[in-house]
């Protein structure tokens, strides 16, 4: 990851000038609500213009005030705790239209992965679950339903798939244990980054795997390690991250494995369509 940005604002003091070390100040003991605030808004809120809050942002390196703020939303979404995180998405939601708010911005975040998500990345990771002799598939806490999601299609896709289920360090790398570099290992994490994910792919890098991961941006402790890097933009709503746009990742991820096994899938489709009928799995009563 790269160095911490308010470690980088207090390293660049003594460069300020007084209008910029009072932005410096404010960010420092404030970033929760800095992170949120336009350029203007932040310059009103210390007493300065809004244009020495541009230049202070370009005097850290960033190409201007959205790259600063960006950067900045990062930060304090990795050290955010539940509790902070509600209410910093209650400012920014307000008390208006919390349903439209949200599917706005989760038309947004869709939308942003959309012109952002590497293409070559997302081919070099069709092929390697395609040549992949065992498919691992690693999610924890909130990232686990997109992992049950992912294995639970890949199933009708692959012979050997593994949904990593793990409540213990050890129970993890139990499960892995024997991944080698035939196999290509799955990673989904998202802020607040678990531990344990980002130990479980240092593993699989380790003996060869081809690892692939879908997390958020290259600041992310999972991204290094990883052959094929899929961010898609994800955002807090509460105390909980939009998992929209992961999920389209993912769904785009299983549609274009399926295109490559289409021939095949439509035998294990025809077979399984004989079975739902023979025991009676969904119900056709209802039939339109």
């Amino acid at each position: 990851m790269k160095n911490d940005l308010l470690q980088k604002i207090q390293s660049a003091m003594p460069e300020f000038s007084k209008g910029q070390r009072a932005i410096a100040a404010y960010v420092t003991e404030n970033c929760e609500k800095a992170a949120f605030l336009t350029a203007s808004r932040l310059g009103e809120a210390v007493g300065v213009s809004e244009s020495t809050v541009v230049r202070f942002a370009v005097s850290l390196g960033f190409e201007g005030y959205p790259e600063f703020q960006a950067a900045l939303q990062e930060l304090i979404r990795i050290r955010l705790t539940s509790v902070q995180r509600m209410e910093v998405s209650n400012d920014r939601l307000g008390s208006g239209d919390v349903l439209g708010n949200v599917l706005q911005s989760d038309i947004a975040r869709i939308r942003s992965t959309l012109e952002s998500v590497s293409r070559s990345d997302f081919s070099r990771a069709v092929e390697a679950l395609l040549n992949a002799r065992k498919i691992y598939i690693i999610g924890m806490r909130s990232s686990a339903s997109l992992a049950s999601f992912l294995a639970f299609n890949f199933r009708f896709m692959f012979e050997h798939v593994a949904l990593v289920q793990t409540t213990s360090g050890s129970e993890l790398f139990e499960q892995i244990l024997r991944v080698s570099k035939e196999d290509a290992v799955i990673a989904i994490s998202f802020p607040r980054y678990s531990k344990r994910i980002i130990s479980a792919v240092e593993y699989a890098h380790a003996q060869g795997a081809q690892v692939i991961a879908l997390t958020d941006s290259d600041q992310s402790p999972i991204a290094a390690a990883a052959d094929s890097r899929l961010y898609a933009k994800s955002d807090m709503v509460s105390f909980v991250d939009s998992l929209v746009a992961p999920l389209s990742i993912i769904d785009a991820l299983i549609v274009a494995v399926a295109r490559k096994k289409q021939t095949e899938l439509q035998k294990v489709f025809g077979d399984l369509e004989t079975i739902w009928d023979e025991y009676d799995v969904y119900d056709k009563q209802n039939k339109t």
